[in-house]
């Protein structure tokens, strides 16, 4: 069996819920194969599978989309990704290197993430059978598939029908994620990614302190806010009676970020596995990735969003008692929607200290991850998948 995965832009949060179903697929001895933007190539080979570049559009292109979406008002965020950005110019991009490989190599399956509209468009044209696998709440991706109809219907009539009837594969718990897509199905990560992670260095001296990790993800070390977050992030942990670990991704410069509190290690990336299996408190932005990854290991989570579906994110998390939500304060000198800074810290700190204060939050996320924990492992559903045993319903 032959299993493609497609990915579009968005960094590592957009690839990763694609990797268990690579690592079953090689488990089981079967060929995989990623395509997605060249700037994910050395991410896909560093986690050892093989990748095919496929196009994308141009930086001069996609930034002022990025800059714009932390401070756009939400429905015109909502249109610049959805549709312009991904609907329209990624699947342009995409598509040409999409056909090539799939009339080259043949997949038997293609799994894509629900921004990844090349790999729909051609596998319907070759009969190739398809599923998306979840980055998001569905609920929110569904709403993106309703954005970017336009952008869609001009790739191909039908096509927005078809991708609300795929199969939709999500790690997300039922009681948090409700979904209107009408082939759900909810899987867990197996084998490495759920095994207990590698020791940390001794990055503390041997402090037995509470560790928080705090991770903003990969988009935002491409953005001219990034030194601005950080550093609030910083200061928000100054003089905290805790262990702190950042990561600031790969493209970020850290000499930016000046002084650094003697509590807090700054690393460009570390293996979220390793962090979260000693980890007593998340700080992030709400991406799906981190935020449900740290409820499947039981953390609770502060989450400070910046944008896209990530303040749902967080208010969701809230109401299950399992975190705080953390938002910029509402300025009359703000942009439409305001931006976290260096006023937001304080608030951040009192966040960060009630959720270990109070155990009620962690009692709360460890229920998370037990229904998380209760859903079928990833490779009975691959196999379903391959068997035919979950079709789409159209």
């Amino acid at each position: 069996m032959r299993l493609l995965a497609a990915c579009s832009l968005g960094g590592a949060g957009h690839l990763n819920p694609l990797l268990p179903f690579l690592a079953a697929a090689q488990q089981l001895g079967d060929e995989t194969l990623v395509v997605g933007p060249p700037a994910l190539r050395e991410t896909v080979e560093l986690a050892g599978y093989r990748v095919r570049p496929g196009g994308e559009p141009p930086e001069a292109v996609v930034a002022p989309i990025r800059e714009r979406l932390p401070v756009a008002p939400p429905r015109e965020a909502s249109i610049l990704g959805n549709r312009d950005l991904f609907g329209r110019l990624a699947t342009k991009a995409m598509l040409p290197g999409m056909e090539r490989t799939c009339a080259e190599w043949s997949p038997d399956l293609v799994l894509r993430e629900p921004c990844e509209y090349a790999s729909a468009i051609v596998a319907r044209r070759q009969g190739i059978p398809t599923a998306q696998v979840a980055i998001s709440l569905a609920e929110a991706e569904a709403a993106s598939i309703a954005a970017a109809a336009p952008a869609l219907e001009d790739h191909r009539a039908g096509l927005v029908e078809e991708l609300r009837a795929s199969p939709y594969l999500t790690r997300f718990p039922a009681s948090l994620d409700p979904s209107p897509f009408p082939t759900t199905v909810r899987f867990k990560e197996a084998g490495p990614a759920t095994a207990l992670g590698r020791p940390l260095p001794n990055w503390w001296h041997g402090s037995e302190l509470p560790l928080v990790y705090m991770t903003f993800g990969t988009v935002l070390g491409h953005m001219s806010i990034a030194a601005d977050v950080y550093r609030t992030a910083l200061n928000a942990t100054k003089g905290l009676d805790v262990r702190v670990l950042l990561t600031v991704g790969r493209r970020f410069d850290r000499s930016r970020l000046g002084a650094i509190p003697p509590n807090v290690r700054v690393e460009a990336w570390v293996d979220q596995a390793n962090v979260l299996d000693q980890a007593d408190l998340v700080v992030c932005h709400g991406g799906s990735g981190t935020a449900f990854g740290a409820l499947a290991a039981g953390v609770p989570v502060v989450v400070v969003p910046l944008f896209a579906d990530q303040f749902e994110n967080g208010r969701r998390i809230a109401d299950r008692g399992a975190g705080l939500v953390v938002e910029a304060k509402v300025s009359t000198a703000a942009p439409p929607r305001p931006r976290i800074g260096e006023g937001d810290a304080p608030r951040i700190a009192a966040g960060i200290t009630s959720v270990l204060a109070m155990s009620s939050y962690q009692r709360s996320a460890r229920r998370i991850a037990a229904e998380m924990a209760a859903t079928q492992p990833v490779d009975e559903v691959l196999a379903a998948l391959v068997a035919g045993a979950i079709k789409s319903t159209r």
